[in-house]
């Protein structure tokens, strides 16, 4: 009898343990980061439509640093106020690695600010 209440009451310490520990691990990953980008409006059409063709790189980009679009649409209804004509969501692992896409896309940075009134910005999440 002594046995088995030892027994159970290792049990119940290693499970508590392993919980605490499992928290602890999960306390320690960084957050996922959202990039974000709103077109507004578009003040060149032709330069726009560059910007356009510059989509496939930029998804190849995003991939390679394990980002996930979520959204890239101009089917957006406005609730409050005026709607952007374009919205892009993408989801990466960190604050870290949304940066960095960032930081790669400097043409595409340049010409979106060129062509168009937007703004894109990265937002932590949960």
């Amino acid at each position: 009898m002594k046995i088995q209440f030892v027994l159970a009451l290792a049990l119940a310490t290693g499970l508590a343990l392993g919980a605490v520990v499992t928290q602890s691990l999960h306390a320690r990953t960084p957050p996922p980061a959202y990039f974000v980008a709103e077109i507004d409006e578009i003040t060149d059409a032709k330069g726009f439509e560059t910007l356009r063709k510059m989509g496939p790189a930029n998804i190849a980009e995003a991939k390679m640093l394990d980002g996930r679009y979520l959204a890239r649409t101009e089917d957006i209804t406005g609730l409050d106020g005026t709607a952007p004509k374009l919205f892009v969501l993408i989801a990466f692992d960190n604050r870290m690695k949304a940066k960095t896409f960032s930081d790669n896309m400097k043409e595409t940075n340049a010409l979106r600010a060129k062509t168009t009134k937007s703004r894109p910005f990265i937002a932590e999440g949960l």
